[in-house]
């Protein structure tokens, strides 16, 4: 049952990528993508309870793990060009997915759905970070993944309004920043953090800069 919860979720989830474009982010579109899966009305309910919000989570969750795929082995590599390296692949794999991140990132975007936006860009910077080896538990554990989830999300509105270039040379001024984290996490705060996020996927959505 598992197995086919998760394989039918991913078989969801691409159609949504299709379909997204055109629809929205909106629950219509989930419905949409479980009939082009075969399923019912109630059976894409019961699979995605959440509709739209369950989908998000896929979809960014789906692009942590196809970004840490294409990573070598950390071992190899100084702690910096880790960071660089994962921020730069999760980047280049939202923009693989550009019109669906669009319409979901404007959908996220919405007052309401912003806590969850924190969450997922939390996660993606979290699982950056341990894919990275960091083991802190302490308060710095927070303060390296919320520097690490705002330059994400600046990045990535970047990649879609300025290209890829553009992109890389900021992640590599920002990266100095991460490395030296202890002069910054004084001054971090969460209300921070999220009007960065909410200015970034306005951007984001409209492909601006």
């Amino acid at each position: 049952m598992t197995d086919w919860a998760s394989k039918t979720e991913q078989e969801i989830l691409h159609q949504a990528l299709n379909l997204a474009p055109g629809q929205g982010w909106t629950r219509p579109m989930v419905l949409a993508c479980g009939t082009a899966c075969g399923l019912s009305g109630p059976e894409t309910e019961l699979l995605l309870p959440h509709g739209p919000s369950d989908l998000a989570a896929l979809m960014s969750r789906r692009h942590d793990a196809l970004a840490l795929k294409t990573l070598p082995d950390p071992a190899s590599l100084k702690i910096r060009e880790r960071i660089r390296a994962a921020v730069l692949a999760r980047i280049e794999v939202a923009a693989l997915d550009g019109p669906a991140v669009r319409r979901w990132a404007g959908w996220l975007a919405l007052p309401t759905h912003l806590p969850l936006a924190f969450s997922l860009v939390w996660e993606s910077a979290d699982k950056i970070w341990r894919w990275a080896g960091d083991t802190a538990t302490d308060e710095n554990h927070y303060s390296k993944r919320a520097i690490l989830a705002g330059i994400l999300i600046s990045a990535v509105s970047l990649r879609f309004s300025a290209g890829a270039q553009a992109t890389e040379r900021f992640v590599e001024d920002r990266i100095e920043n991460v490395m030296t984290f202890e002069k910054w996490k004084a001054g971090i705060r969460p209300s921070d953090l999220t009007a960065k996020l909410a200015t970034s996927l306005g951007r984001l959505r409209y492909g601006r800069g």
